[in-house]
Parts: C-alpha cells; structure tokens; sequence
C-alpha cells in the first residue's frame, strides 16, 4: 500500500503540503473543520506586495488539490485521536454532519435560492448574510452546500428544490481511522477580537471595522461588489482612518506577539483605496512600521507617494459625533504635535491569534504549545517544522503569525519531512 499521511487543516499552508506529499507518490488525507478549504486566504482581496489577486493564486491551488488522485479531502471534519509512533499512526477523523450528500450535490444552488433564513455569514465577518443552506462561497472546494441544521427552520422548500434529493433531512458524525506514516498540523489563525480594545467602540459605532471586514467589502466578490461603504448609512467614505496594533502588541492582555502581516494589511489596503479614489483621505496610525519582508520597505514608500498619511502615535479614544465624522485624538510622536482626525471609517488591524481548538487538538495530538498558545516546535531556527512528537509537524500560522509566503514555504518544509518518514516505512 501506498504510505499515507493526513494533513490538518485546508488552508494555503496545508494545501501546499498536500499536493507536495501527493506529488511525490504519497496518499494524503486533508482534513479541515469548515464546509470548504483554503482558509484565511480566501477571504482576502489582494496580496502584498505585488497586489496580485489572492484567490487568482489559492483557487488554482484548491482545485489542484480536490483533483489530485492521491488527495482525499474530508471537510466538517476534525482528527479527535491520534494514537502509535512515527511510521505507524492510527489517526482518528471524525466527519461532522453536512446535511447533504456530497455524492449527488452539483452546487447548482436551487436550494439556497428558495431557503428563506438569513444568517449571520463568518465567511464575510458579518458585513454580509448567508442562507440557512448555502456554499462558503464562490469558489468552494467542494462544490457542495451545506446545511446550518442551528437555524434552518425545516420549512421543506430545499428538499422540494432539489431534484436530485441530495439534501438530507437527518445526518450523523461519522469516525475514520487512517493508518498513516506521518502527520502535519497547519491549523493556522483566527483574528483577535476588537472588543479588547473597548475605547475604539467597535461594535458600537458602525463606521468602525475591522481589517477582515474591509477585505470583504473591497473585495468584487464580497457583499459590496467591491464597492466600499459605510454601514451605518450607505455612502462612500471621504476620510478613513487605520489603527494599528489592535489586540497585539498587548503586554497587559497577554498578547505580546507582533502580528507580522497587519502593517503591510494595512499598506495594502490603503494603497487600493487611494488608487480607485485618490481624493479620499487616508491615514495610518501605527508604533513603528514593521515592513521586514523582500520588496516590503520599497511597498511602505509607494503609498506614501500615493498620499497616504503615516502618523506615528496611538490613538486613546474613538469619540462619538451626533453632527460628523467620529472624531480620534492622537499625537503624532514624532513631532509632538497633537492631532484631531475626523475619520467617517475607521479600521482596526486586529492581530492573529491560534485558530479555535488549538488546544484540544494539541492535547489529542501529544504535541506542546507555547505561552501565547502557538505550537512549540523543537527548533525555531534549526527543526521549525518539527514537534516534539516524531512523526508530528507544523506548518504556517499556527506555529505563529506569518504572511501567506512564509506559510507555503513551511508548507513544503513539513512535507519534506513527512515525506522522508514514509518513504522509510515504504
């Protein structure tokens, strides 16, 4: 039998793992906990700091991997035991229910048409809804809907719609052992919750984001059509201002950690702002800029010939306005200068934190984790990928924050490694 080797988790990181393993003659299991893979990197617009198109680049990759003979890809599905040693593991996949049968779905949406419930949609961070039955979005892999058996009121309308009776209305957990060679964790992130920072009232003020919510409305296939909007009445912001920084860098609330992608985020997202709107004011207010990658630094200084305003310094409130634009007192510390900004749309660069069920997966897989809740590997400089566990690995941004670049780079490395353990029982 060909060696086997299951990969957790369907984002770049894992997907670039997958189809490394699959390439060279390995049967992969890739498992990931949501209806479709391809993680945080489907739900951004571009990518820095080329600005190249972000699902141009991981769409591709994610049919690749559905299509690979040697992939097997289980969606709604976690590994809840990992039991043996290096070469001989019994791996554990327990298969949530979908509610539909992945065999007889075409994705053709006719259910989602008819499904009268409007939800609260995560894929879009809320900006926009979903359907009670619905696809994670446009380019799902699978191409298949999922039922939310939360909210789905049984009305009967999708089992009517569909005519090839592939919506069920009872669905159970399923359990899969795997014998597999070896095992690779690419779990990576979720965003830190802005509600830490209760000064900045989001959650209050409408016309306050966060950094993922902007990338869904500038993207063309978010809930905008890429058009940017305020939410509290519509119209097209004329002043907008970023702050940096929001949940990382937090000593106090036991985030320490820089979140390495949120200043160039930031760089990105106001450079595509002023491009479609050059009249639009835009300014960042930040600790120090944190452009450390190749062609970062050269990205920092193109958005200021663009106009973008760079003010060093930490805003202490967002303050209400009945009459304007909310109104953020900061002072700019290079100069000493205390500046009024008078933003209609601010946007928090919330930081990244280890993805929901780190924990409890770290646990099954007998691997440690870091203080700050990251995996520990055995070397950060030498052995990165490698856990403490043989035959266990890491990859991308649930070893810590780290740029889409970074994470398929670790990606191969986790492969590699992987790879050498099967072959040896091979």
């Amino acid at each position: 039998m060909t060696p086997a080797v299951v990969v957790v988790g369907g984002g770049v990181a894992g997907c670039q793992a997958a189809l490394d393993l699959a390439n060279h003659g390995l049967q992969v299991h890739l498992v990931e906990r949501e209806p479709s893979i391809g993680g945080r990197m489907a739900q951004l617009d571009k990518t820095f700091p080329t600005n190249d198109c972000s699902m141009c680049i991981l769409s591709p990759k994610m049919v690749d991997v559905e299509r690979h003979p040697l992939i097997r890809v289980h969606t709604l599905a976690e590994v809840t035991r990992l039991e043996g040693e290096r070469g001989a593991f019994r791996v554990t996949v327990t298969r949530h229910p979908r509610y539909v049968d992945e065999a007889l779905c075409t994705g053709c949406g006719d259910c989602v048409a008819v499904c009268p419930v409007e939800v609260y949609n995560r894929f879009d961070a809320g900006v926009g809804v979903r359907k009670a039955i619905y696809a994670p979005h446009a380019q799902a892999v699978p191409n298949v809907v999922a039922k939310d058996p939360v909210h789905c009121i049984e009305c009967g309308l999708c089992y009517d719609a569909c005519g090839l009776d592939a919506v069920l209305r009872e669905d159970v957990d399923r359990e899969e052992t795997i014998e597999a060679a070896a095992v690779v964790l690419a779990t990576g992130y979720d965003p830190i919750d802005p509600r830490c920072k209760p000064q900045y009232r989001y959650g209050e003020e409408p016309d306050v984001v966060t950094s993922l919510e902007l990338e869904r409305m500038i993207n063309a296939s978010g809930p905008t059509g890429g058009k940017l909007r305020r939410l509290s009445n519509g119209e097209t912001p004329h002043s907008i201002v970023f702050i940096q920084c929001v949940g990382s860098r937090d000593v106090a609330q036991g985030r320490p950690w820089c979140s390495a992608v949120c200043c160039m985020q930031a760089i990105k997202n106001a450079q595509l702002i002023k491009e479609k709107s050059p009249e639009t004011e835009v300014a960042i207010c930040y600790m120090d800029v944190r452009a450390h990658g190749k062609g970062y630094e050269e990205y920092y200084e193109r958005a200021r010939t663009l106009g973008v305003r760079f003010v060093r310094g930490m805003p202490g409130e967002v303050q209400r306005s009945s009459t304007g634009p909310m109104r953020i007192p900061v002072e700019d510390t290079f100069t000493g200068e205390m500046l009024l900004l008078e933003p209609e749309l601010v946007v928090l660069s919330i930081g990244l934190q280890p993805s929901a069920g780190t924990v409890a997966l770290a646990k099954v897989a007998g691997v440690e984790l870091e203080e700050s809740g990251f995996y520990r590997s055995a070397d950060d400089v030498f052995d990165a990928v490698a856990s403490g566990r043989g035959g266990v690995y890491f990859a991308g941004a649930g070893l810590g924050p780290r740029d889409i670049p970074d994470s398929v780079a670790q990606g191969g490395a986790a492969a590699v490694r992987a790879c050498i353990d099967a072959l040896r029982v091979e």
